[in-house]
């Protein structure tokens, strides 16, 4: 996965189609946000120039009246009124002028500090629609640069996280696609190479030839089931049908299938199947797929002479089935990778013993499907594994 950031603001190709134009702060969530800014201070200007209009004057005569009435006659106080009406006119005037000058300050300096918080805060929503518009078009790698610890900043972390998503699901589809050309490449070149041979007379028709190709076949017919078993899977259109059914009747459905070539191969299985074990709640057929797939597993990648292992035990809601092996083992650099489409540990080396690479991939499916998980564990390679999935208790609240 690429983590570098890139610099959208700088870098981006205006010639992506659909992308957002640069509007600045004349169009817009800007401009909006920088209009409501200015009538918020335009509004509490107004409301405190008509306070003071109206009620400085008002306080000032009272003062006046107080300070200069003490102690004089009526013509003493037909002077001090006069004299306060005088006073009361320039104050009324200097207090005017100081809120008109005051005023005009203030909606320049809000305007300033406006602009400012506006392109604080437009620039991320401007930086993460352009680089959506460019995820739309095909760029994955692309991310909205780091800063801040707001909302915003949770946004863009959000942001950052679906592409990063998305980026990861294209690498997957792009390895889906090689990996099922590369499938199908091998039994079609067979396929042909024989078809050829045995029209050109360089093969001879015989039985051996006959069942190599119907293995061929079967193998494309395996491959082609698997995909579409997985498709049906990741796309969560398979039935279900979960009811109680208890864990002993599934490891007893399931090892009974493989038990034939455990014994051919050589390999010891051996359960642990405590009585008194409480239902789940599962489709029995599926559940029976989970189990036979890991077992397929442990068969597959177990020398003879090894020993696989099934353990079922109760916990809090939920029962858990464990299929233990003490086969090749598993690198712990592959564990969280295991249940991809397509991994393989060793590829040339699951090839050769028949696995397709998407068996574990549709057994996480439908463990997860029926509301249980899935994980693997190994203590390295050469030193066996240990494939654990859950499946919930049918008594569960």
């Amino acid at each position: 996965m690429i983590d570098k950031q890139v610099e959208t603001e700088a870098r981006l190709e205006p010639s992506v189609p659909g992308a957002p134009m640069a509007r600045g702060l004349g169009g817009g969530i800007g401009s909006k946000l920088f209009l409501s800014y200015i009538l918020v201070v335009a509004v509490g200007v107004l409301t405190l120039f008509l306070a003071v209009s109206y009620l400085a004057p008002t306080i000032f005569n009272r003062s006046m009246f107080g300070m200069m009435g003490d102690g004089m006659g009526m013509m003493g106080a037909s002077m001090t009124r006069a004299m306060t009406e005088s006073v009361t006119v320039t104050f009324r005037e200097a207090v005017t002028s100081s809120l008109l000058l005051a005023s005009l300050a203030g909606l320049v300096a809000a305007a300033l500090a406006s602009f400012f918080f506006t392109r604080r805060i437009v620039q991320p929503v401007r930086r993460m629609a352009v680089a959506s518009h460019r995820i739309a078009a095909g760029h994955y790698a692309e991310r909205v640069p780091a800063g801040g610890s707001d909302e915003l900043a949770d946004l863009r972390d959000s942001f950052n996280q679906m592409a990063a998503s998305l980026e990861e699901d294209e690498r997957r589809r792009l390895a889906l696609i090689g990996d099922v050309a590369h499938e199908l490449r091998t039994p079609l070149t067979t396929l042909e190479g024989y078809a050829e041979g045995l029209l050109d007379g360089v093969v001879e028709p015989s039985a051996a030839t006959f069942a190599l190709l119907h293995g061929e076949t079967r193998r494309l017919r395996r491959l082609v089931d698997d995909l579409q078993e997985l498709s049906r899977a990741e796309a969560r259109q398979i039935p279900l049908h979960p009811r109680p059914v208890a864990p002993q009747k599934l490891v007893e459905v399931a090892t009974a299938r493989l038990s034939p070539q455990f014994v051919e191969k050589g390999l010891a299985l051996a359960l642990v199947v405590p009585a008194g074990l409480p239902a789940v709640l599962a489709d029995k057929d599926r559940a029976v797929q989970v189990l036979t797939n890991l077992l397929g597993n442990a068969l597959r990648y177990t020398p003879a002479g090894g020993e696989a292992t099934v353990r079922v035990r109760a916990l809090p809601h939920q029962v858990e089935f464990a299929v233990a092996d003490t086969g090749i083992g598993i690198a712990p650099e592959h564990l969280p990778h295991l249940f991809e489409r397509f991994y393989r540990v060793d590829a040339s080396r699951s090839r050769a013993r028949g696995g397709s690479g998407i068996g574990l991939t549709i057994t996480r499916h439908l463990v997860e499907a029926q509301g249980g998980t899935i994980r693997a564990e190994s203590p390295g390679a050469g030193q066996g594994s240990t494939f654990t999935f859950t499946l919930p208790s049918a008594d569960r609240p």
